[in-house]
């Protein structure tokens, strides 16, 4: 039942991950924006409820859980969201170096896996390695940075989560990842 739960995730990620992928081959900037303002807007609603929770609680209730300042800094963060989208957009390199270190480490985490897979002998490690070597890849590349334009920059991002999750996918649907008690024993020596 493990197996099954661990695909579905693999899948619905996966799925996510090229829906992503292909709005931002689309229209990268205004998919940008359209999550920074959706942020800022959920943000600014969250802020709202924390103040309102706040002036409804009791005093002594409402003393201990800081909801003004909760509220006023939801508020304020999503306000600057909402409207500075802008100099967001202006900071992409530095937001591109954290999403590289982001697919590094997934890519390091997918490593990992598949060497555990292969040490536990189980069939088709070898995917999920493709699947981590894709990811290292990747984020080498991004972490170099040797692109000219930040469209170029969001065109390769789109494309390496369509490849990575395509890839995850094809792994999540043929390998199956057993409990530790159904792994064949090693022979001792």
């Amino acid at each position: 039942m493990k197996t099954r739960k661990y695909n579905l995730n693999t899948v619905l990620t996966a799925f996510v991950e090229v829906l992503v992928g292909i709005l931002l081959l689309v229209d990268p900037v205004g998919f940008t924006t359209g999550i920074l303002i959706a942020a800022g807007v959920a943000l600014g609603l969250l802020g709202l409820k924390s103040l309102i929770v706040y002036f409804v609680r009791k005093p002594a209730e409402a003393a201990a859980s800081r909801g003004i300042l909760n509220g006023l800094v939801c508020i304020l963060l999503g306000a600057f969201l909402v409207f500075r989208t802008g100099w967001i957009l202006l900071t992409f390199p530095v937001l591109t170096v954290v999403y590289g270190v982001v697919v590094l480490l997934t890519g390091l985490s997918k490593l990992q896996s598949a060497v555990d897979m292969l040490r536990l002998k189980l069939g088709r490690w070898y995917l999920t390695m493709l699947g981590a070597l894709l990811s290292i890849a990747c984020a080498v590349v991004i972490l170099l940075n040797p692109f000219g334009t930040t469209a170029a920059l969001w065109m390769f991002i789109g494309i390496s989560l369509i490849v990575e999750a395509v890839v995850d996918l094809v792994a999540a649907l043929f390998c199956k990842i057993k409990k530790p008690e159904e792994a064949p024993a090693e022979a001792s020596a």
